[in-house]
């Protein structure tokens, strides 16, 4: 029991350590052991968020729990379309499923939670626009403002011309939005011509 005990000490000050988040392979790798895992696991020390991904249940709720788990998941990928604009706050959209852009080639892994919609993007498309944001902690990749406006016209087809259009005139209220920006991300994604009247119209 005391040598449980220690490997559970052990095993909660590592989580700690490490923000409160840990995959399996990450939690193996320092040294906790597969059943010490899974016993913290039926103990409620720790959460199962998905496949893999353990939580330190003392932990402060995660804010974005979604995307926290979406880019541990997918490292590669970027949070993108209306997730990333449900992030900054332009669209009335509620999402289901989390938008995450990888590139063409790029296998996408299978999460049994959050649900994930994966585009794919050409590596010039993909690699333009990426920021960098914290969220609990955990580093998290998601397209700035202007790039995912032009990547919704980009996707229009598949999320729908209205939502595009919405977030188009959500941003004609951000002061820090830049025009300028958005055009040219639009001609990264070839939409120049498709998202200029639209621009004429609402600003």
């Amino acid at each position: 029991m005391k040598k449980q005990q220690t490997e559970f000490e052990r095993a909660i000050e590592v989580f700690r350590n490490q923000g409160g988040l840990l995959r399996t392979s990450e939690a193996m790798e320092l040294g906790i052991h597969q059943r010490t895992l899974y016993l913290m696991r039926d103990k409620g020390v720790v959460e199962n968020l998905s496949r893999g991904l353990y939580r330190l249940a003392e932990m402060p709720p995660p804010g974005r729990p979604d995307l926290v788990t979406v880019a541990l998941k997918v490292p590669k990928g970027v949070i993108c379309l209306i997730s990333a604009l449900a992030f900054f706050d332009v669209t009335t959209q509620i999402p289901h499923e989390v938008h995450v852009a990888v590139l063409l080639n790029a296998r996408i892994p299978r999460l049994r939670y959050p649900p994930i919609r994966a585009f794919r993007f050409g590596v010039k498309a993909f690699s333009a626009g990426i920021e960098g944001h914290e969220i609990d902690g955990v580093p998290v990749q998601i397209y700035c403002l202007e790039k995912t406006v032009a990547d919704c016209f980009k996707f229009r087809n598949k999320i729908g011309l209205d939502v595009a259009i919405e977030a188009l005139k959500e941003c004609r209220m951000r002061r820090e939005f830049n025009i300028d920006k958005l055009m040219g991300f639009a001609r990264i994604c070839r939409v120049g011509n498709v998202i200029r009247p639209y621009i004429e119209a609402v600003f």
